[in-house]
């Protein structure tokens, strides 16, 4: 391997959604950082299989009222 051509490797602490920490190795930040995460395999739909919907500034509900009449049929 060449010198001094590799990012820094180390030791970062990872604080999931539900609080647990841990600790890991990482080229991210500096030696004893904290990374939150938004979004862990404890939180997300792929691994839980519960559809949650994160409503951001109301987009959800003005998705909703714009498109409210789609699909529905009138005689």
């Amino acid at each position: 391997m060449k010198a001094n051509i590799h990012p820094d490797y180390h030791e970062i602490n990872i604080i999931m959604t539900d609080g647990t920490e841990f600790k890991t190795r990482s080229c991210m930040g500096k030696e004893g950082e904290t990374l939150r995460l938004d979004i862990d395999p404890k939180s997300h739909p792929a691994w839980t299989g519960v559809q949650r919907v994160m409503d951001t500034g109301g987009q959800v509900a003005k998705f909703n009222k714009r498109f409210a009449g789609i699909g529905t049929r009138t005689k």
